[in-house]
C-alpha cells in the first residue's frame, strides 16, 4: 500500500460509481478503511454531509467497485447527450436534395456542434465553465430514418468542477435547418438534466450566432446563477431585434407594429382601408414583419397574399400536422383553391336559396353539384394531389351541422333562438335589462333622438302578469342590445351592394322553468331627414303575415349577432387583444423565468393564426367582409369596440357581473352569483375558471412569496409594462389597468389571460360550424328588410313570405364560402394540446413541487368534464338537456380532432 502510494503521490483515493463523479475533490476517505465524515458539493450546488466506508486498495480485485485516483485538481469526465430531433413527415424535392448533401458534408466537418455551459463561474476565465465542443454522432446514418423522432447522441468532456450544467449552445453547421425537440444530459451524480428545446435551429450560413438553450430549472432574474446571466441577456435582446429591416421567414424576431397590412391602395381605391392603431382608430398591436410599404400609400405595408406565407417568428408556425389539417380543411371546402377558377362558371349560379332543398343538398350532393358543375368540368382544373385521394364529391361535400342533427327545425322555435343565447356560439352578448325604455350612450347631436320605440304595451303580454317594473326588479326581464354597436354604421353598410341591416334590440323574459323567450325586437334605422328616425318593434306572432316578419326579424338579430359576436368577442378580445401579452413575454421574458414557463402553452400558435387572419379573414375582400354584415366597415366596427375595451373587466367573474347576469356573493365558490342558474356558458365557464385560477395560485405563491419579489421582478415588470404601454398603447393612460404590485395582482392577470387563451376563445370558436353551417339557424349578413305595407316588396312577401326569406339570407355562393371557413376554424387538430396537458409532463420545469401541481390541475380539470357531462344529463336543465336540444359542450375540455362543438385548447390556436 505504501508503494502505491508512493508511486501515486497521493495519500487519498475515493471509490466512484460509473456514470458520476462528483464536483469537489473535498471529499476524501483514508486509506486505512475508516468511516469519514465529508463535507461535498454535488452538481447542483447543495452542500452536505456525506458517510462513506472506502476499502484499502490491496483488497481491491478486479472483480470488485473501480478505484478512482483523485487529484487535487478537476478531472475531466464524459458525460452523454441524448438529443431528439423531429423529422419532417413532407420533404419536398429540395429539401430532400439538401438533406443529403448536409449528409455528405458531415465528413468535412459541416456538422451540428454543441457545447455544455456550466451555472457557475469559472474563476480562471472569469466566464461560465465550459465543455469541450461536442458533434452530434450518426446524423448522416440516422437523418434518413422514417420516424417522427430521431435520437442522436453527443459526448461532452468537462471538469469534475464543471458544476452544475445550465445551458447549451447549438450551432448548425449544415445547409436546413432542423427541429430541435429536446436535450437530456446523463452522466452527472445529480442525475439527468433536461433541456425543453421545441425549436428550429437555423444554419449558420444564416443567422451566425449560436443558439442558446436553457435547462428547465427556473430562476427569478435576480436569483440567476452567475455563469447564467449574460446568456439570459443576451437572449432575450436577440429575440427583439432591433426594430428596423423586414424580417425572414426563418427570424426569431418579436416586434410591434400597428395594423395597417389590411388595404391594398395599389389595386384602387375601393382596396384601401384605414391603419388601425393610433390617435386617430385606437387599436392593440400586431406582429411586426417590416415588409416595405405600398406605392401609393407610404403608410400601409404592402401585402403578402394567399398561398405566400406571412411572417411570424419561425418558433410560432403550424407545426406540419396543424399545417396539414388547416389545409385539409380548405380542400375539404375546395372554395379556396377553385373559386378563382370557377367565378364565370359559379356568377352565373349565385342565385338567391330558394328553399330548405337548396341547403339541404350541400350536405347530400356537394357545392360543385349544386351550383351545376359537372366532373368533366372539374377535371380540367389542376387540383392538388390530395383531392384525388376522396372518392367523387366526398371532398365537396359538407357535414350534417349537429343544430339540425337532433331536430331539423328547432332553429325555427323562439325557445332554441332563445337558448342560443345562453348555450349558443355566442353566450356572452346578454345583459339584464335594468331600465325601460333601453337608452343609448351614442352622441344625439351627431345621431339624432335616440329613444327607443319600445313600449310597456309591447311586452305586457308577454311578462306573465307581472309590470315591468316588477319584471326588472324580479330580474325577469334581458336584452341584446346592438343598437349603439350598428347604428353609426347602418347608412354605409346599407349602401353597400346585397346589404340590408338595421341596428337591433332583443328582449327577453325569464320563465319560471329557467329558460328565455323572446318578447319584443325593436329594428333601427338612421333618419331619412334631418332629424327623423326610422325604428319598428316586431313582437311574437298572432297569425300567417305577423309569423313570417317575426322569422325575419329573428334573422336580422341573428346577422346583427353574427358580426358582433365575430369581430368583438371572438377576434378583438381574444385574438387581437391578446397578442401584444404574447409579444411582450417572449420580449422581456426568459425561457428560463418561471412564469415564461407558465405561459408558454398558452400562446402557442396564435400569432401564426392571427397572421393567416390578416391575410384572408379580416383584410380587404376577405371572408368577414365577403359574409358577414358590415363589409368592408367591419374592422372599423371591431376598432370602435376597443374603445370600450377593459382589461379588469375581462376576468369571468368580472364580466358576468359587469353584464348584470351576476352578483357579488362571498358565499358562492367563485364570488359570484348567477341570476339565471341554467346558463350554460357561465355555470360551466365558473368550474373552468376556477380551476385554472386555483392552479395559477399555487404556481405563483411557490415563487413570489410577498409583493416585494413581485415589484423586484425586472422582467415581470417590463413585460406587463411593455404588454400595455406598447402592445396597448392608445389604452395605455387608463385608469383600469390592474396594478402589478402583489403576488394577489400577478395572479388575477396571469388568470385573466389563460382563460381568455383558453376557455373563452373555445366557447366562441368551436361551435361556428356546428352552429352557424347552417345558414338559416344563423344568417351571417340580411340581404332585404323587412318590407312595410306601403312598400312594392310587401306584396311580393306575402304572395310567398318563404321565398322571401330565403332570399334575404346570404347568397348560395357567400353560403358556401362561409361554411367552407367556418367548418375550418371549428376543426381540432390531430396535434391540439387541451387544458390540463402538456407535452412534456413530466420535464417542462425542473421544479418537482410544480410538477406535481400541475398533475392536481390536470386532475381538476378532468373533474370539472365529469360534472359537465352530468350538468348535460340533468332533465332539470332545459337550456342544455331535452328532445332535439345540444348539449353545452363547448368548456367540455378534451376532444378528439375535427369538428366535434367541444374541447379547450390551451391556446388561441385556430
Amino acid at each position: 500500500m505504501a508503494l502505491v502510494n508512493e508511486l501515486l503521490g497521493v495519500s487519498r483515493v475515493e471509490i466512484c460509481r460509473p456514470g458520476s463523479f462528483l464536483s469537489s475533490s473535498k471529499c476524501v476517505t483514508d486509506l486505512d478503511g475508516r468511516l469519514r465524515v465529508n463535507r461535498v458539493v454535488d452538481p447542483l450546488g447543495r452542500r452536505g454531509l456525506q458517510v462513506k466506508r472506502v476499502r484499502p486498495v490491496a483488497a481491491v480485485s478486479s472483480e470488485q467497485k473501480v478505484v478512482k485516483i483523485v487529484p487535487e485538481k478537476g478531472v475531466k469526465f464524459k458525460v452523454r447527450a441524448v438529443v431528439t430531433v423531429r423529422n419532417k413527415d413532407n420533404e419536398d424535392f429540395k429539401e430532400t436534395f439538401v438533406k443529403h448533401l448536409d449528409n455528405l458534408s458531415e465528413n468535412f466537418g459541416r456538422n451540428v456542434v454543441m457545447e455544455l455551459i456550466s451555472s457557475e463561474i469559472d474563476p480562471k476565465s472569469k466566464g461560465p465553465h465550459k465543455s469541450k465542443p461536442a458533434v452530434l454522432k450518426d446524423w448522416s446514418k440516422k437523418s434518413n430514418l422514417k420516424t417522427e423522432r430521431v435520437n442522436y447522441i453527443a459526448e461532452f468532456v468537462v471538469d469534475s468542477n464543471f458544476g452544475v450544467p445550465g445551458a447549451i449552445t447549438v450551432t448548425n453547421k449544415h445547409q436546413q435547418e432542423f427541429f430541435l425537440e429536446s436535450i437530456t444530459i446523463e452522466g452527472f451524480a445529480c442525475g439527468a438534466v433536461h433541456f425543453p428545446c421545441n425549436s428550429w435551429v437555423q444554419s449558420k450560413k444564416n443567422h451566425p450566432d449560436s443558439r442558446i438553450f436553457f435547462s428547465n430549472q427556473p430562476y427569478l432574474p435576480n436569483e440567476t446563477p452567475a455563469g447564467l446571466k449574460v446568456l439570459r441577456e443576451k437572449e432575450l435582446r436577440d429575440l427583439r431585434g432591433d426594430g428596423t429591416g423586414a424580417r425572414k421567414l426563418s427570424d426569431r424576431i418579436y416586434d410591434f407594429d400597428v395594423y395597417n397590412d389590411l388595404g391594398n391602395p395599389d389595386k384602387g381605391v375601393d382596396f384601401a382601408r384605414p391603419r388601425l392603431g393610433g390617435e386617430a382608430i385606437p387599436y392593440p398591436r400586431r406582429c411586426r414583419t417590416g415588409r416595405v410599404p405600398t406605392d401609393t400609400d407610404i403608410n400601409a405595408e404592402s401585402r403578402v397574399e394567399k398561398p405566400l406565407p406571412m411572417y411570424v417568428p419561425r418558433d410560432e408556425q403550424f407545426e406540419e400536422s396543424k399545417r396539414d389539417a388547416f389545409s385539409t380543411g380548405r380542400l375539404k371546402a375546395v372554395l379556396h383553391n377553385l373559386l378563382p377558377g370557377l367565378q364565370a362558371k359559379i356568377s352565373e349560379k349565385n342565385k338567391d336559396l330558394k328553399g330548405y332543398q337548396d341547403i339541404d343538398k350541400l350536405y347530400s350532393e356537394g357545392v360543385l353539384l349544386k351550383l351545376g358543375i359537372k366532373d368533366d368540368v372539374l377535371k380540367k382544373f389542376p387540383l392538388p394531389k390530395i383531392v384525388t385521394k376522396f372518392k367523387d364529391g366526398d371532398l365537396l361535400k359538407f357535414d350534417i351541422p349537429k343544430i339540425i342533427s337532433k331536430d331539423k327545425l328547432a332553429w325555427l322555435r323562439d325557445d332554441e333562438f332563445a337558448r342560443q343565447v345562453l348555450a349558443g356560439i355566442n353566450p356572452v352578448s346578454i345583459e339584464r335589462l335594468q331600465l325601460f325604455p333601453p337608452v343609448s350612450k351614442l352622441d344625439p347631436d351627431v345621431y339624432g333622438p335616440l329613444d327607443s320605440d319600445l313600449k310597456e304595451e309591447h311586452i305586457l303580454g308577454h311578462i306573465d302578469g307581472m309590470s315591468v317594473q316588477e319584471a326588472i326588479d324580479s330580474n325577469k326581464l334581458y336584452i341584446v342590445d346592438y343598437h349603439d354597436t350598428y347604428l353609426p354604421f347602418v347608412d354605409r353598410i346599407n349602401a353597400l351592394d346585397g346589404r340590408a341591416a338595421y341596428a337591433t334590440r332583443t328582449l327577453f323574459f325569464l320563465t319560471d322553468i329557467g329558460t328565455l323567450k323572446p318578447i319584443a325586437i325593436e329594428l333601427s334605422l338612421p333618419s331619412t331627414g334631418p332629424s327623423l328616425r326610422s325604428k319598428r318593434v316586431v313582437t311574437p306572432p298572432k297569425d300567417a303575415t305577423t309569423y313570417w316578419m317575426w322569422q325575419l326579424a329573428k334573422a336580422h338579430v341573428c346577422s346583427n349577432d353574427a358580426g358582433v359576436h365575430q369581430l368583438v368577442h371572438h377576434w378583438l378580445r381574444t385574438h387581437a387583444s391578446m397578442e401584444p401579452f404574447i409579444l411582450a413575454a417572449h420580449r422581456q421574458l426568459s425561457a428560463m423565468h418561471p412564469i415564461f414557463k407558465l405561459l408558454d402553452p398558452h400562446m402557442r400558435y396564435t400569432l401564426e393564426i392571427n397572421a393567416l387572419a390578416r391575410q384572408g379573414l379580416i383584410s380587404n375582400d376577405g371572408v368577414i367582409e365577403s359574409c358577414f354584415t358590415p363589409g368592408r366597415y367591419a374592422m372599423e366596427i371591431s376598432a370602435a369596440a376597443y374603445k370600450n375595451w377593459r382589461f379588469d373587466l375581462e376576468n369571468l367573474p368580472a364580466e358576468l357581473i359587469r353584464r348584470g347576469v351576476a352578483v357579488a356573493d362571498s358565499t358562492q365558490p367563485h364570488g359570484v352569483k348567477l341570476l339565471i342558474e341554467d346558463y350554460p356558458y357561465a355555470a360551466d365557464g365558473l368550474l373552468i375558471w376556477g380551476a385554472i385560477e386555483n392552479w395559477v395560485k399555487t404556481y405563483v405563491s411557490h415563487y413570489y412569496t410577498d409583493a416585494d419579489r413581485v415589484c423586484n421582478d425586472r422582467e415581470l415588470q417590463a413585460w406587463y409594462a411593455e404588454s400595455i404601454n406598447v402592445g396597448h398603447a392608445d389604452l395605455r393612460h387608463a385608469d383600469w389597468w390592474p396594478t402589478l404590485a402583489t403576488p394577489d395582482d400577478l395572479i388575477l392577470i396571469l388568470t385573466t389571460i389563460i382563460w381568455l387563451s383558453s376557455a373563452q376563445h373555445a366557447a366562441l370558436n368551436f361551435g361556428q360550424y356546428p352552429y352557424g353551417g347552417y345558414i338559416p339557424n344563423r344568417p351571417t349578413l340580411m340581404r332585404r328588410l323587412i318590407p312595410e305595407e306601403n312598400d312594392p316588396e310587401y306584396a311580393i312577401f306575402t304572395a310567398d313570405p318563404q321565398k322571401y326569406f330565403f332570399s334575404a339570407l346570404p347568397s348560395l355562393l357567400q353560403a358556401t364560402k362561409l361554411m367552407a371557413v367556418v367548418d375550418t376554424l371549428s376543426t381540432h387538430s390531430p396535434d391540439e394540446e387541451y387544458l390540463g396537458e402538456r407535452p412534456q409532463p413530466s420535464t417542462w420545469t425542473g421544479d418537482t413541487e410544480m410538477v406535481e401541481a400541475f398533475y392536481e390541475f390536470s386532475a381538476e380539470i378532468q373533474k370539472a368534464e365529469k360534472e359537465i357531462e352530468a350538468r348535460n344529463s340533468d332533465t332539470r336543465l332545459r337550456n342544455r338537456c331535452g328532445a332535439g336540444v345540444m348539449p353545452y359542450e363547448l368548456l367540455a375540455p378534451s376532444s378528439s380532432p375535427g369538428v366535434t362543438c367541444r374541447g379547450v385548447p390551451n391556446s388561441v390556436s385556430i
